[in-house]
């Protein structure tokens, strides 16, 4: 009886363990954590990256104003096609966000595109992958969520979607930002946000285009964890839901080559789409879809808003 007790109860133990490890997993908190990544940035920083468009390496620096001065490998300020404009607005929660507001120099071709960007990092690493659209005419507002980059407050599932909101209808109340269209560009786990912006928001937009998103939390989590992952992850909001809702025209892109978003997440997504939609299939690693098919990607938005 004693040793039947003793196997009972060190049972009881190691299943009590592995709820209580199940619990950590699936907490808010370790859920956050695991989808969002952020990099938060303090002036003084200074980012490099080799810009295709310059064909030179810039690097980014931030002023006390968080205004973003751009110098090229000679540190000299190079003759860039496109003015770049520092902004900051609140959002809901009283917080202040930090983004970027790109405005071609010459032949801006009447849309704007509001770009969300993924999970990790801030929007200095996001530069290069904005800058094409500028340069081939495309105005282009991208932003960090809370807790990324300059943006204050904390990092979180609920408060990047409202966030993405309040971004939106920032722009949209800017008078002086003249548009004929408005597409909203959303890249991973942006590309995920995006879908349900746009959904709730079609009032305001044109189209939607899609990079490299995911299907669900519940699915990219069980894409790492298998059967735990779509058990104990909490959706909260979810592309796939939001989908068969919009009825604008849809860009869903995403790369067979894909590391990191599995490629039949971008497939199911086009499968829930209503018409006018389009899937457009790559090469390339994850969200690289600006970096080698800039071309090919503005010439089919430009059909989407009708040019």
């Amino acid at each position: 009886m004693v040793s039947v007790f003793l196997r009972h109860n060190s049972f009881s133990m190691r299943l009590i363990s592995l709820f209580s490890i199940l619990f950590l997993i699936i907490s808010s908190c370790t859920l956050n954590k695991t989808f969002l990544h952020p990099i938060v940035l303090e002036q003084g920083d200074k980012l490099s990256a080799y810009i295709p468009e310059a064909n030179d390496t810039l690097t980014l620096s931030f002023n006390k104003d968080l205004t973003t001065n751009v110098t090229n490998s000679a540190g000299e300020t190079p003759d860039l096609p496109y003015s770049i404009e520092t902004i900051l607005f609140p959002n809901r929660s009283g917080d202040t966000l930090h983004g970027w507001f790109f405005e071609p120099n010459e032949d801006y071709n009447g849309t704007t595109i509001y770009f969300l960007h993924g999970n990790a990092a801030n929007i200095a690493y996001q530069y290069l992958f904005a800058t094409p659209f500028v340069t081939a005419g495309y105005q282009v507002f991208i932003f960090d969520y809370s807790g990324f980059g300059f943006s204050q407050g904390e990092a979180t599932r609920k408060a990047v979607k409202n966030d993405a909101t309040d971004g939106l209808n920032y722009l949209v109340a800017r008078k002086d930002i003249k548009y004929d269209h408005l597409l909203i560009y959303g890249q991973s786990l942006g590309g995920h946000l995006s879908v349900v912006i746009a959904n709730e928001n079609q009032d305001k937009i044109d189209g939607l285009v899609t990079e490299g998103a995911f299907s669900s939390h519940k699915d990219i989590s069980a894409s790492v964890v298998p059967f735990l992952g779509r058990i104990f992850t909490r959706e909260m909001y979810s592309a796939e839901k939001n989908i068969v809702g919009f009825k604008k025209p849809i860009l869903i892109i995403h790369s067979r080559e894909d590391e990191r978003i599995p490629f039949d997440q971008g497939e199911r997504l086009y499968e829930l789409a209503n018409e006018p939609k389009e899937f457009y299939m790559i090469d390339k690693k994850h969200i690289r879809g600006p970096l080698y098919y800039a071309d090919s990607i503005t010439a089919k938005m430009a059909r989407m808003v009708g040019n």
